[in-house]
């Protein structure tokens, strides 16, 4: 193989036969164009949604929709420049951080659910969960950055770039054990709630899509995850990390999923008050469900505009 120029990495130079690109391969431009408008519609509807609504809270989904724009916004410019050093830092960077906002997301939605629950369904308080994942996502973000600067450094003076890998695996290891412990914590209320018997109450009308949406967002982005771990711990000279396919279908397409479905099942058109949702303290008997429960509430739109 042609040992390159470091100027190739410089500007826009054309894919060199023989000479391997950072990816190890050319990043599709087709690919890059299409996530750009998934990532890009997912974000306009999200802005106009938390507008409409007023719902500045879930923002983060809006929010990890551009992170995610721009990190195929970098690859598409791969696609043109595959050498360019800066685009392939861009895409490298911003994609491994994005998910992070979908997972707040979801931390946020858990919190909203235990209020209407009640508290004795969690061991953990509403905003414990927000405080303690995503500083845990944020300690993971530190490290990746950390070991990814390492690496590139290495890199670029043409050293051991193991050290730095080898962090970059260890924080997306912890984010991925974070994740892990938040899907306990969410198993362990609905466990809470299904001991005081109020499972199917808490699991009816509206909230039953929305709370598919999140159990379908987490699965996407704790895949994405063992991905991502794996992908790192081979190398940059992996296997999983030189087929785009893998790629696009583990992380690009998985990502779509986490975060349009809650533009379909969105929080604030299926979250109910919690004055108009109130679950009993006791276990209900079944002829006096319809008298605790609001089934107006339970069973359409209506009274949902209070929930801030």
């Amino acid at each position: 193989m042609t040992t390159p120029d470091e100027s190739l990495y410089i500007g826009c130079k054309a894919h060199v036969d023989g000479i391997q690109t950072s990816y190890g391969y050319v990043p599709s431009k087709a690919a890059g164009i299409a996530f750009c408008m998934l990532f890009g519609l997912s974000m306009i509807a999200h802005i106009a949604q938390l507008c409409w609504k007023r719902t500045w809270v879930y923002s983060v989904f809006a929010i990890g929709c551009l992170v995610e724009l721009i990190g195929w916004a970098g690859r598409t410019w791969s696609a043109e420049c595959p050498y360019n050093s800066t685009a392939f830092l861009i895409q490298i960077s911003t994609l491994i951080i994005a998910p992070t906002f979908f997972t707040a997301g979801i931390y946020v939605l858990l919190g909203r659910l235990i209020r209407l629950y009640g508290r004795e369904c969690s061991i953990l308080s509403p905003k414990l969960y927000l405080w303690i994942f995503c500083t845990c996502d944020v300690v993971s973000l530190v490290i990746q950055a950390a070991g990814g600067g390492m690496a590139s450094s290495e890199s670029n003076n043409k050293g051991d770039t193991a050290p730095g890998t080898n962090t970059m695996v260890a924080g997306i290891a912890f984010q991925l054990f974070s994740i892990t412990a938040f899907v306990v914590c969410a198993i362990d209320v609905f466990r809470r709630v299904k001991r005081l018997g109020m499972l199917s109450m808490a699991t009816k009308g509206p909230l039953r899509p929305l709370l598919a949406a999140m159990v379908l967002s987490v699965i996407c982005i704790y895949i994405r995850s063992i991905y991502r771990t794996i992908e790192l711990a081979q190398g940059w000279h992996g296997y999983l990390i030189t087929h785009q396919s893998y790629f696009i279908g583990l992380d690009g397409v998985l990502m779509v999923i986490a975060v349009g479905v809650f533009n379909i099942c969105h929080p604030r058109w299926l979250l109910p008050s919690e004055v108009d949702f109130t679950l009993p303290k006791h276990r209900p008997s079944e002829s006096s469900q319809s008298e605790t429960l609001n089934l107006n509430t339970m069973t359409g739109f209506k009274g949902y505009g209070n929930n801030k």
